[in-house]
């Protein structure tokens, strides 16, 4: 399960996806709008993706753990739209024979999304909003960037 969401991410259908006879671990990771960053104080998030190449990346990604871990199956689901405090952007779920892989496998997904899956953030927050530029980890404000 790769895809790109514009609902709200049902987390127990995601941990579901994975389930396995054979997997004595599941691990998930449920990201979720908080409300401040930066010292500033958060209202909502937004997300734009170009969704085609999202889901093929999200899907590299998935094939990439399953080689580096002995893992049973890997599903991530990632909301675009407006994100409202407390609910979830990004859910990851894997499942393995064991715990280690299944930690280690969800914590390379979640970290090698946000370098390299075409998402993008804009965060709301009192005052004002700004483009948070997911692949490279730096700020990106539109405004600044025309001539």
């Amino acid at each position: 399960m790769y895809q790109i969401v514009s609902h709200e991410i049902d987390g127990a259908a995601v941990t579901a996806a994975v389930a396995r006879a054979d997997a004595g671990a599941i691990v998930t990771f449920i990201g979720t709008t908080r409300d401040h960053n930066d010292g500033r104080r958060v209202t909502r998030l937004e997300y734009e993706a170009y969704p085609e190449m999202a889901v093929a990346e999200l899907r590299k990604i998935g094939e990439q753990a399953q080689l580096r871990w002995p893992i049973a199956a890997i599903a991530i689901v990632h909301r675009i739209g407006v994100v409202p405090i407390g609910h979830a952007s990004v859910v990851i779920a894997v499942s393995a024979g064991h715990r280690r892989p299944a930690f280690e496998a969800c914590h390379f997904a979640i970290d090698r999304l946000k370098e390299v899956v075409p998402i993008w953030k804009k965060e709301h927050f009192e005052g004002g909003e700004i483009w948070i530029g997911s692949q490279t980890g730096n700020r990106f404000d539109p405004a600044k960037a025309r001539p």
